[in-house]
This record gives structure tokens, sequence and C-alpha cells, in this order.
């Protein structure tokens, strides 16, 4: 199998997205809505088969453009996990926003030493979650 990496949207359908993305969300978007987040999005990186086309992994920021960045989204497919996809992903963001004083994400403890092995640092914050949107609708 090949994965090649694009930040383009091009040719990229919510067809493309039907692998099963926000896997143990309560509430998952759409593959439509998931196509409405990438077209949102400041900046994305996919990891995507050549042979299929399908979208095996994406990550996401927002920005201002200016000074900030957030990262609210990596994913990649359950069976294409454990080969560097997500790493890949990571780096590849990461470098577009290199010109930005800070990036932030948020993410659960287990998975700070993924980020930490890329050059985060763990810091604490607050959030809010509306459960009751998660699907995007």
């Amino acid at each position: 199998m090949n994965i090649r990496y694009t930040d383009s949207l091009a040719g990229i359908t919510a067809d493309r997205l039907r692998g099963g993305f926000f896997a143990g969300w309560p509430h998952p978007p759409s593959p439509e809505a998931h196509l409405r987040i990438l077209q949102g999005s400041y900046a994305v990186v996919l990891a995507v088969e050549d042979v299929s086309g399908d979208v095996v992994g994406f990550i996401t920021a927002i920005s201002d453009g200016v000074s900030a960045a957030y990262i609210p989204h990596l994913e990649v497919l359950t069976a294409y996990r454990g080969q560097g996809i997500g790493t890949a992903l990571v780096q590849r963001m990461l470098a577009a926003l290199r010109p930005l004083y800070m990036v932030d994400l948020i993410c659960d403890p287990d998975v700070q030493p993924f980020y930490a092995r890329l050059g985060m640092t763990p810091y604490s914050g607050m959030i809010m979650r509306h459960y009751d949107r998660q699907a995007c609708d």
C-alpha cells in the first residue's frame, strides 16, 4: 500500500471520507460534515491511499494566520495505525505552521508522549464541549 500526503482538497469528496473517522465519538460527523470541517480549516494535511484514493488520515489547523494556530483534529483509520502516518501528518502540519508564534492542541494524557516526541510540550488549559452538537448537523 502506498500513501501520499497532500495539503490540497482537490478531488476530495465525502465518498473519500467514509472509512470510519471519529471512532468512539457518540455522535460523529457525517462524511459530508467531515468534508465541511476540512474545507473550513486554515490548513489540512491528508494521507491518501494511492490505489483507492481514499483518505486514511488527516490533520487540521485553524488559525488567525499571523500569530496563533490550534490543531483540533488528527485521525488515522484503525487499519492504518502503527505505520507512521500520524507522525508524518503532525510533522507536515507543524512545518506548515512554523512561521506562527504559537501552535496549541488539547489531548488526553495518554497521547501526550506522542506529541512530546514531535517537539510539543505538555501544558494545561480549559475547554468547553457541547456534545449535543458533536455531529456538526
